[in-house]
């Protein structure tokens, strides 16, 4: 399977000591199998004047078998409470890898609503069965990062 990541700088040797703590699905390295969300992920460093690049990756999902993945199909209950869970810094879990939708902007709006105290869980779920979600992959794991071969990057 071929992955992308955004970043303003090539990626050749993903780890996770570069990682942003309390992100959607934890401290880990991002990726996703569609080409225009990893370039819209590097919108943020054009913005600032930054380059930016998009890595591209064989993930041999193959030899996945002995890791543990959690996979979200959808916008769920669970979902949301893995994401808040994560961004408060109290995900204890374990998994090796992570699969499902962005917390995109307006994915955002209403998790923010829920994590606020301002509307529900059945309202927020509500809210996001409208979006479609895009996928990321989260590498959480250096044995999972071993699977991740770079095959090059591009200036966007």
């Amino acid at each position: 399977m071929i992955l992308y990541h955004g970043s303003y700088v090539a990626v050749e040797k993903p780890d996770l000591c570069h990682s942003r703590l309390n992100v959607d699905f934890g401290q880990g390295f991002y990726v996703t199998p569609l080409h225009e969300q990893a370039v819209k992920w590097c919108s943020k460093f054009k913005r600032r004047g930054k380059d930016a690049l998009v890595s591209k990756y064989l993930f041999e999902d193959d030899h996945a078998e002995g890791l543990k993945i959690l996979k979200f199909d959808a916008y769920s209950e669970e979902w949301l409470d893995f994401i808040l869970t994560c961004r408060r810094g109290q995900d204890t879990t374990d998994y090796d890898l992570v699969i499902g939708g962005v917390a995109n902007d307006k994915v955002f709006n209403t998790v923010e609503l829920y994590f606020d105290g301002l509307i529900d869980k059945k309202e927020a779920i509500n809210r996001l069965r409208f979006q479609e979600p895009n996928l990321q992959i989260c590498f959480r794991t250096e044995k999972a990062l071993a699977l991740l071969s770079f095959e090059g990057s591009e200036m966007i």
